[in-house]
């Protein structure tokens, strides 16, 4: 069930980026006149660590390598680095719209949500084959399925990336979301609240923590569903791929040589030990990663190939129906393969990656 108010939040976080559109004409305007940057801001998830935001995942392994810092440098442009902890999409759509940012590394669905709202932006580098999500329930409760949970309240953060994968769980089961109680909560009070019995389940990423600490009890997770995982990816503002081909182009075969890094047997342990500097135990990290449907090799894949096109269709499907957007878009304005295309030929890496079987 969803109420007014929540309606009304979601107007107000699509009016916000609206709100913000001033800033980023002129961001685009700047970009438009073919000055070279003298510098290029890349913002991507982020942890707090020892009082400070440090980068995580892939762009953490681009920023200790330092080739692209040193590709820029060379060209006269600094490379700065904005991990961005909490409502991360909320946050990098204001920095895309205020034109602080050039490029960003986050989720799906607000990226849609900005594109709607006149900031056009592209996914220039798609960041492997997904991130698992979750549905738990109170240790003490019964359930075993969604179906034992109808009537019931289901926690969910509303408007991000994860929101989809509840509603897709939910058709998947010949149900209607109005046959549950769906609280809009974010992941912190969500999780609190699924302890305290204030909610039936919860609906969320990374879920295997709560389980080991013996909050929730996992009842259903997308392993071995590659289409109903949530993707982040390496986006980028329209305007300025456009006026910087080569800096986008670097930039995408950055990400290529971190995400080959990664793809490596022989790294395996390595790309694991990244995974706990937030502070997740080691064997959360090996559950993550572990899916018997996914090579290790393939889960780092880069590739546009009909899985990804057949989930941004399936995004944008869900924010028009929703009401999240007004505005309508297709996958094909939203990805932009051309820089991919170019760092694998330029990496020796076209054939490195199969695309996925649909």
């Amino acid at each position: 069930m969803i109420d007014d108010e929540e309606n009304a939040m979601r107007r107000r976080t699509v009016m916000g980026g609206l709100a913000l559109l001033p800033l980023a004409g002129q961001a685009v305007s700047a970009a438009k006149a073919g000055a070279p940057p003298t510098a290029l801001r890349i913002a991507s998830t982020g942890f707090a660590e020892n009082g400070r935001a440090e980068l995580g995942g892939i762009a953490y392994r681009v920023q200790q390598e330092g080739w692209l810092a040193r590709e820029l440098k060379q060209q006269g442009v600094r490379l700065e680095w904005l991990p961005v902890t909490g409502d991360t999409g909320a946050t990098m759509n204001e920095a895309f719209a205020s034109g602080r940012i050039d490029m960003a590394a986050y989720g799906d669905l607000p990226s849609v949500i900005l594109n709607a709202g006149g900031v056009r932006t592209q996914v220039i580098v798609p960041a492997g084959r997904g991130t698992d999500q979750f549905l738990l329930v109170p240790t003490s409760s019964r359930a075993t399925s969604l179906a034992d949970l109808k009537g019931k309240r289901i926690s969910v953060h509303r408007g991000r990336p994860w929101e989809l994968g509840l509603r897709q769980l939910i058709a998947d089961q010949r149900m209607s979301p109005t046959d549950f109680r769906l609280i809009n909560m974010d992941l912190k009070p969500g999780t609190a609240a699924l302890a305290t019995g204030a909610v039936d389940a919860l609906f969320m990423i990374n879920g295997y923590p709560l389980e080991d600490k013996g909050i929730g009890r996992i009842i259903w997770s997308s392993k071995g569903l590659p289409e109903r995982k949530m993707r982040a990816e390496l986006w980028a503002r329209r305007d300025f791929t456009q006026a910087h081909p080569d800096i986008a182009e670097l930039v995408a075969t950055a990400w290529l040589r971190a995400q080959h890094w990664a793809a490596l047997d022989g790294n395996r342990e390595a790309v694991i030990k990244d995974g706990t500097r937030n502070g997740t135990p080691d064997s959360v990290v090996r559950r993550s990663y572990d899916d018997p449907g996914l090579q290790w090799k393939e889960r780092w894949s880069p590739l546009y190939d009909d899985a990804v096109y057949r989930h941004y269709r399936r995004v944008l499907a869900f924010a028009q129906e929703q009401k999240l957007i007004r505005l309508p878009l297709t996958a094909e304005e939203l990805l932009e393969p051309r820089f991919v295309a170019a760092g694998l030929k330029k990496l020796g890496l076209v054939n490195y990656w199969e695309p996925a079987k649909v």
